[in-house]
């Protein structure tokens, strides 16, 4: 099921940079749509490579990744400006994840 998530949210990461790239002519809502799908696809394949040795690593990044990006995806598209507050929280739990990931790797 990580697996199955982790594409799913590679796929909306891409979307997302295309868009930014391609569909929007504000400055600040393309850097977000970029900086979303960059942090977002990374941390699906991250998700996919450390799938096998740390599942919970992988579940972690995966939900920061959603956080991060889904909060800059919705203020660039004319969303709450107060989202950005919750935007770390995502940053957050990807930094949980990826020691998690460490532990889990020193531990084989």
């Amino acid at each position: 099921m990580i697996a199955i998530l982790a594409c799913l949210s590679a796929a909306l990461a891409i979307g997302a940079g295309a868009f930014g790239a391609h569909g929007v002519t504000d400055p600040k809502a393309a850097e977000w749509l970029r900086t979303g799908g960059l942090y977002q696809l990374i941390h699906a394949v991250a998700a996919i490579a450390v799938t096998g040795v740390a599942r919970g690593a992988a579940a972690l990044m995966l939900a920061g990744a959603a956080i991060f990006a889904l909060t800059l995806y919705t203020m660039a598209l004319g969303g709450p400006k107060w989202l950005g507050a919750v935007t770390p929280v995502g940053g957050t739990l990807m930094i949980a994840g990826w020691l998690w990931a460490a532990w889990s790797f020193g531990q084989r």
